[in-house]
């Protein structure tokens, strides 16, 4: 069933997603060559608190960490650890907050250092991609509509997106219906209404779709080792447009 929000319950979002924002600052500022994974996590997770929020993934589904960072390969989910980051690789951050019951989730993908032209590539199509998405995240469009979005940019860029990984809907609970898939036909799905708040997430790989799960039970890699790339928001849509609460006014 797909939960719409109240004005009020938008404006709590939007609390949350700032302190969101303000974490990826410091995400931001942390992100180089050398840094334990580990450490990201702690003064993700110490930040969030320190706000009187909390770190919406830890404990979710037995979730061992606040943030979710994922190397090269790693499409999602990979585990912060004592491993240190090096000078081009690509490493995506995903974190979610909840604040007064109410929760945000963005991601984002960061050069480690110097990094190859493609990997410069995937990760500009990737964001560009999200765009694309958000901008069919509009009241009267279908919810495939920001499936085709995506996919298509993807695909016409050379790459591909993620099948078994979706975007959803978002709100009391960290993952709401409706699951937003980044592949599909346009015009399908459900009407988009003022009151939905979707997270839009497309995964992109380097090459083909198909991608493996480790044993750790989490951590998702690209089947053919090549790189992946990942771009979320959390989008309420409104009777004006969409707001990107992720992104801040």
């Amino acid at each position: 069933m797909i939960i719409l929000k109240t004005d009020r319950e938008i404006e709590l979002m939007r609390k949350s997603a700032e302190i969101l924002i303000a974490t990826f600052k410091i995400v931001d500022s942390l992100i180089e060559p050398g840094i334990r994974t580990e450490v990201i996590d702690r003064e993700v997770e110490k930040f969030i608190r320190s706000k009187g929020a909390r770190p919406a993934f830890k404990g979710y589904h037995g979730y061992p960490a606040s943030a979710c960072i994922s190397i090269d390969d790693e499409v999602v989910h990979g585990i912060p650890g004592e491993h240190k980051l090096k000078s081009g690789q690509i490493v995506g951050v995903d974190i979610g907050v909840e604040l007064n019951k109410y929760f945000s989730d963005a991601a984002k993908t960061y050069a480690v250092g110097e990094i190859s032209a493609e990997k410069k590539r995937l990760m500009a199509v990737t964001e560009q991609s999200l765009g694309k998405g958000i901008e069919a995240a509009v009241a009267g469009n279908r919810l495939s509509d920001i499936s085709f979005a995506v996919q298509s940019f993807v695909e016409d860029a050379g790459y591909s997106v993620v099948r078994e990984l979706v975007g959803h809907g978002i709100g009391r609970d960290l993952h709401e219906d409706p699951q937003v898939p980044n592949y599909g036909k346009a015009g399908r799905g459900p009407r988009l209404k003022p009151g939905m708040v979707l997270a839009i997430e497309p995964m992109v790989n380097m090459g083909a779709c198909e991608v493996v799960f480790e044993d750790d039970n989490w951590t998702v890699r690209t089947a053919d080792s090549l790189a992946s790339a990942h771009f979320e928001h959390t989008v309420a849509i409104t009777e004006n447009g969409n707001e990107i609460l992720t992104l801040g006014r």
